[in-house]
């Protein structure tokens, strides 16, 4: 596999797991009663934040002549299914709700951590997938310490 290859690889695995980010925080938006607007306009937020994450990988993707993949990853539909099944049986309680985002979250940073340790990335690629990652983190600590306030 070819430098670019590899690049365009890592590069789409990230834009799935955004997109995975982006209907996860949707379905969670449903999910939530209505006096739970706070959470609704953070949640938002996250869906922003990912969507901005794609358009700026998929430049990358672009840039380097390779096909931008689209969709969600398989692990991502399994996820919702799960998510699906735990919010019929726990109802839209805030604390379910953000147990299922704090998952979400933790696997987009593992998806980060795993990009980030890849070998043959250009420094531009790489500052990129450290920028995300570090808004990941940020993300990933409201979202655990939002979750641990429910207890």
């Amino acid at each position: 596999m070819t430098t670019t290859e590899n690049q365009a690889r890592i590069l789409n695995d990230l834009i799935l797991i955004n997109n995975d980010r982006v209907v996860g925080y949707q379905k969670a938006m449903e999910e939530l009663k209505d006096e739970d607007s706070d959470l609704k306009l953070l949640f938002q937020e996250k869906v922003n934040q990912s969507n901005k994450f794609k358009a700026e990988l998929t430049r990358k993707v672009i840039e380097i002549g390779h096909k931008v993949e689209t969709g969600t990853t398989n692990v991502g539909k399994i996820y919702r299914v799960w998510m699906d099944v735990k919010a019929f049986f726990g109802g839209s309680e805030r604390k379910v709700i953000l147990d299922n985002c704090v998952d979400g979250e933790d696997a987009a940073l593992v998806a980060y951590n795993d990009a980030l340790t890849s070998e043959g990335l250009t420094p531009e690629t790489r500052t990129l997938i450290t920028r995300h990652h570090a808004a990941l983190k940020i993300s990933y600590d409201r979202i655990k310490a939002l979750h641990n306030a429910e207890r």
